[in-house]
C-alpha cells in the first residue's frame, strides 16, 4: 500500500465556516471508510524471536512473539501474463499444429475443441481467483483515493475561507489549488515541499544566453543591414523633431542623446530573464488549460481559447517605459503580473441543468400462495448536469500600454518600439523581429497629377512625415505614435486644410463620411475594412492615394496594395469626409 492519506484536524474556529465544516465532515467519513477497507486486507502471522532476561533468575531465554502484518498483494494480471507467456506461446503453437490436421479427422477436431474449452475454463477460473484475492486491496486503494480527494477539497475550502482574495479569479484559484496539492503531497510523504523554480537559475541561464547573443551581434548587423538603416532613418527623424531649431553641433550632440534615450538601458541578463519569466507564466496558463478536464469535475466542457503568445519587444519596451529607464529582474515581478493579467482574460462559466436518467429497480410482493415474488420496473431519476464554458481572451500585449501608461510613458514606449531599443539582436530568433526588419515594404510615388489637388497634397505632406512610425494601440500623436484611426484623425486634423473633428475610431470616421463607390473614389478619400479583428462595424481605416494603394498605420505606417487577397477579403467601403 502507498503512504496512507492522513486524517485532517481542524480547529473549532475553522469549522465555524459552513463550507469548511461540510468538507471536513466528508473527509472524516472517507477516512473512516478507508480504515474499514484497510482492516479487511488479509493479515498473516509474523513470528519473531527475541532474547529475554528473567529478572529473578538472571537466565536468558528465547521467546517467540506473534504479530499481524498485511499480506503482500498478489502479483497483478500483467505479471501473470508475463510469467505465463512462454507456456502460452508453446500452447498456441501446439494448437496451430493440431488445427492443420484436424480438417481430415473429425475425432481429432472434437477432442481439440474440448481441450481448448477446458483451457479457457481454467484461465477464466484463474482470473476470477486473482480478482477475488485482489478485491480488498483494490477497495482500499479506491478508498485511499477518495480520502485524498476529500482532504484536498477540505484544505481548499479552509484556504478559501481564510483568504478569499486569493481565489478572486479562475487562474489565481487554480494556482492556489496547485500549491495546496503540492503541500498535501509533501505532508503525506513526510517531507517539506521543495521550491520548483529558482530565479537565480533563470537569471544565470538568461545571462549565458545574453553572452552568446552578444557574440553574434556583429554577424546579425552584417546580415540585417537594411534593418539598421531603417533604425538610423527613424532615429534621424526623431532627431529632426527634437532639434529642429538647433545648430549643426547641437544636432550632433542631440543625435547621440536621442540614440541613448531610445536604447534599452537594462542589462541583457535582466531583459532575457524577464522574457523567460513571462514565457513561464504563459506555459503555466497553457498547462492549466491543457489539463482542465482532468482537474475539474463537470459533465460537459466548451472551450473558446485564443492563442497564447506575445511580442518580446513589446514586453521589454513596456517594462522599460513603466519603470522610467533601467530596471532589474528582482524589481519587476509586480509589473510582469500586471501586464499578464491585462493581456490574458480567463473566464469560467458553469451552468447546471436538471436531467433525468432511467434506472431499473426491483420490488417484492407476496402472491396468493404466500410465496415471495419479485418484479422489475423502471423509474426516471433526476440528477444535476453541469456544463462548463471556458473562455480565454488574448487582449494582445501591444494593446495594453495605452490603458496603463501616462502620456510621457506612452511616448517612451513608442520610441523604444520605433527602434526596438536599438537591440534587434536581443530576440533575433523570435518570429516577431522579422515583422520589423525582414519585411519588404512597397515603395510608392504619388502621381504628379494627383498632387495638383492642393487639399490632397496637404494631406499627403502631413501623412508622409510619419512613415515608419510603429503601430501603438490607442496612439493618436507623434509623441505616442499611432494606431490606424489615430493616424488618420491626426493627419486630417493637422494638415492645415481646416478639418477639426477630434480623435475618432474607425467606425466613427466611417459614420462621419459619405459613402463613395469604387468607380468614383479619388485620392484623399478614406478606405474602410471590417473583420480585421473582433469588433463590430469598421475595424481598420486608411488613406486612399490612387492606383489601388493606401497609406495606413499597419505595423509600421506604410503604403499597401489594397488589391491583395487579404485586403480584398476584409474590404468594407470607401468614404469621403465632409468639406472642412
Amino acid at each position: 500500500m502507498a503512504k496512507r492519506a492522513p486524517r485532517l484536524q481542524f480547529t473549532d474556529e475553522e469549522l465555524s465556516a459552513p463550507e469548511v465544516r461540510k468538507a471536513a465532515q466528508k473527509a472524516d467519513r472517507c477516512a473512516d471508510k478507508l480504515e474499514k477497507r484497510e482492516a479487511k486486507i488479509p493479515k498473516k502471522a509474523v513470528k519473531t524471536e527475541a532474547r529475554v532476561i528473567d529478572p529473578d533468575t538472571g537466565k536468558v531465554t528465547t521467546r517467540v512473539f506473534v504479530s499481524e502484518a498485511e499480506k503482500k498483494r498478489p502479483p497483478s494480471k500483467l505479471t501473470h501474463a508475463v510469467s505465463d507467456a512462454p507456456g502460452a506461446v508453446l500452447s498456441s503453437a501446439a494448437h496451430r499444429e493440431i488445427r492443420s490436421a484436424e480438417d481430415d479427422n473429425v475425432g481429432v477436431e472434437s477432442a481439440h475443441k474440448l481441450e481448448e474449452a477446458a483451457e479457457g475454463s481454467i484461465r477464466f477460473a484463474q482470473a476470477a481467483h486473482r480478482s477475488h484475492v485482489e478485491k480488498p486491496y483494490r477497495k482500499a486503494e479506491q478508498a485511499a483515493a477518495e480520502t485524498g480527494r476529500a482532504n484536498l477539497r477540505a484544505l481548499h475550502r479552509q484556504a478559501e475561507a481564510q483568504n478569499p482574495e486569493a481565489f478572486s479569479n479562475p487562474y489565481s484559484k487554480w494556482q492556489q489549488k496547485q500549491a495546496i496539492k503540492k503541500e498535501y503531497a509533501a505532508a503525506k510523504a513526510g517531507r517539506t515541499a521543495d521550491q520548483t523554480v529558482r530565479a537565480g537559475e533563470t537569471t544565470a541561464k538568461a545571462a549565458k544566453r545574453a553572452s552568446e547573443a552578444g557574440q553574434k551581434v556583429s554577424e546579425f548587423v552584417s546580415k540585417h543591414k537594411k534593418g539598421f538603416l531603417i533604425v538610423g532613418a527613424i532615429a534621424a527623424m526623431l532627431l529632426m523633431l527634437l532639434n529642429v531649431a538647433s545648430s549643426c553641433s547641437v544636432l550632433t550632440q542631440g543625435g547621440a542623446s536621442a540614440v541613448g534615450m531610445s536604447t534599452y538601458p537594462s542589462a541583457d541578463a535582466d531583459m532575457l530573464a524577464a522574457e523567460a519569466q513571462y514565457c513561464a507564466m504563459e506555459a503555466e496558463l497553457q498547462r492549466y488549460l491543457d489539463t482542465y478536464e482532468s482537474t475539474h469535475d463537470y459533465d460537459e466542457y466548451h472551450f473558446d481559447l485564443d492563442d497564447i503568445e506575445h511580442d518580446p519587444y513589446v514586453l521589454i519596451s513596456a517594462i522599460t517605459a513603466l519603470h522610467g529607464g533601467e530596471w532589474q529582474i528582482s524589481e519587476i515581478g509586480g509589473t510582469l503580473q500586471m501586464l499578464f493579467d491585462k493581456q490574458y482574460i480567463l473566464t469560467e462559466t458553469v451552468e447546471t441543468e436538471i436531467r433525468y436518467r432511467t434506472e431499473s429497480r426491483t420490488d417484492y410482493y407476496i402472491d396468493e400462495n404466500g410465496d415471495l415474488q419479485s418484479y422489475d420496473y423502471e423509474v426516471d431519476v433526476p440528477y444535476t448536469y453541469s456544463i462548463c464554458t471556458v473562455t480565454l481572451e488574448n487582449f494582445n500585449l501591444s494593446h495594453v500600454p495605452v490603458y496603463v501608461m501616462s502620456q510621457e510613458q506612452l511616448s517612451r514606449y513608442a520610441m523604444y518600439m520605433a527602434t526596438l531599443g536599438n537591440r534587434p539582436d536581443l530576440f533575433g530568433g523570435s518570429a516577431y523581429v522579422g515583422r520589423y526588419y525582414d519585411t519588404e515594404y512597397e515603395k510608392y510615388e504619388i502621381p504628379p497629377e494627383a498632387l495638383e489637388d492642393e487639399q490632397f497634397a496637404a494631406i499627403i505632406k502631413e501623412a508622409e512625415k510619419y512613415l515608419g512610425f510603429p503601430y501603438v494601440w490607442g496612439g493618436s500623436s507623434p509623441a505616442t505614435s499611432f494606431d490606424c484611426s489615430g493616424f488618420v484623425s491626426y493627419v486630417y486634423n493637422n494638415c492645415g486644410v481646416g478639418w477639426s473633428f477630434g480623435r475618432l475610431g474607425a467606425e466613427g470616421l466611417r459614420q462621419l463620411c459619405t459613402r463613395v463607390s469604387s468607380a468614383n473614389v479619388k485620392p484623399g478619400d478614406l478606405i474602410f475594412f471590417q473583420g480585421t479583428y473582433d469588433t463590430t462595424g469598421a475595424s481598420h481605416v486608411g488613406i486612399y492615394v490612387g492606383n489601388h494603394t493606401m497609406l495606413h498605420c499597419g505595423d509600421p505606417i506604410q503604403y499597401s496594395d489594397i488589391s491583395s487577397s487579404y485586403w480584398q477579403q476584409h474590404f468594407y467601403q470607401f468614404g469621403r469626409l465632409p468639406s472642412p
